[in-house]
């Protein structure tokens, strides 16, 4: 391919993904959920969290892999998400998918929104809360049945509440 050729498929690509960055993230306000739709300012987010925390949940950032205590939780109980604490995923679809990250076969309804992530050129599908917009993990179609889906979590975007325990109440 000649400079030429590299100029126009370059054009074309960023023809193609202008429209998609411009359009939003597909996540806001994109289904109900309890309570009301969690919008905060940046800063208060970083109040709030900790540093690992909110820079996944809402730079969009990764974990290292292996890194999150949440890869050994075999408790029956609910995952929330650590900054609204909206429940996203039941133990139950909880599965070691060898990956180094929490890994779900399915969330739980009205938990979680979707939008196409182009961050290292090719399409993969993001997913984030629902309710606050903070950036979970992607979906891959690698993972067990019943869905073949595979919710790879960061575990600092999420926090374990036993079934014992009482549920926090969501974030406002």
């Amino acid at each position: 391919m000649d400079r030429r050729q590299s100029l126009k498929w370059l054009g074309g690509l960023g023809a193609f993904l202008l429209p998609v960055a411009a359009s939003g993230p597909s996540w806001a306000g994109a289904q109900a959920t309890p309570g009301s739709p969690l919008s905060k300012p940046k800063a208060e987010w970083a109040d709030l969290l900790p540093a690992a925390s909110y820079r996944v949940l809402f730079e969009e950032d990764t974990e290292r892999a292996g890194s999150s205590p949440l890869n050994q939780e075999k408790r029956d109980g609910t995952f929330i998400c650590a900054a609204c604490y909206l429940p996203l995923f039941d133990s139950s679809t909880k599965y070691e998918s060898g990956t180094g990250w929490p890994s779900f076969w399915q969330h739980l309804p009205g938990a979680v929104a979707t939008k196409t992530d182009f961050k290292i050129f090719y399409p993969r599908t993001e997913y984030h809360c629902a309710r606050c917009g903070g950036h979970q993990g992607h979906i891959f179609n690698d993972g067990p049945k019943p869905t073949g889906k595979r919710f790879c979590n960061n575990g600092v975007a999420l926090q374990f509440v036993a079934r014992s325990e009482k549920l926090p109440e969501l974030r406002t």
